[in-house]
């Protein structure tokens, strides 16, 4: 019985982990059970068996995403500017590809709408937290724009330009969100 419970969470991350694959790879409308099967090496009545729709494997895999994604994020030093940088873009590093393909798909997909407004606020409680020194003393609308600017400073669209688009390395990348980060000081 252990060993064929065993067998069964083995065959459900190789699916989860396939499906992540290919959500992360292709539109959502391209991505069929029978593929995400083919690759786990498991029929689509397996697939459909263990998770019931393309919809449900789809929030599962996302949700175990989540839960590495926050682990990681959630260990970012506060008040450490270069810290919180080094991490979010090590973070985006893993699973830049990932959000920017939802974020593609936000507006035709409901299920995929919900997953990155969930993000969003996520984003946002992030930096309240891990740069709370660099807004205290703001109230209102100061605190609000401070949030903001440290909000998409720290975006996957910022990254991506960073990193994709203007072609810097990794640790260019950082150093500039670094500077920038640290030239909101003076600010009023």
């Amino acid at each position: 019985m252990v060993a064929r419970a065993q067998a069964a969470r083995a065959t459900a991350s190789r699916v989860l982990d396939e499906a992540l694959t290919l959500f992360t790879e292709k539109p959502y409308e391209d991505v069929s059970l029978e593929e995400v099967a083919e690759r786990a090496r498991v029929t689509k009545r397996t697939v459909l068996r263990r998770f019931g729709s393309k919809d449900a494997l789809f929030v599962e895999a996302i949700n175990q995403a989540i839960g590495e994604m926050a682990r990681h994020l959630d260990a970012a030093p506060v008040g450490d500017v270069a810290g919180a940088v080094s991490n979010i873009v090590e973070h985006y590093e893993r699973w830049g590809a990932n959000r920017l393909r939802l974020l593609s798909q936000e507006g035709r997909i409901p299920i995929v709408a919900e997953h990155v407004e969930g993000g969003r606020h996520y984003h946002w409680s992030w930096v309240e937290r891990t740069f709370a020194p660099l807004l205290d003393g703001r109230r209102g609308a100061a605190r609000k724009r401070r949030v903001a600017a440290l909000v998409v400073l720290t975006d996957v669209y910022t990254w991506k330009l960073l990193r994709s688009d203007l072609g810097l390395s990794r640790g260019e990348t950082e150093r500039t969100l670094v500077e920038s980060i640290n030239n909101l000081e003076g600010d009023s």
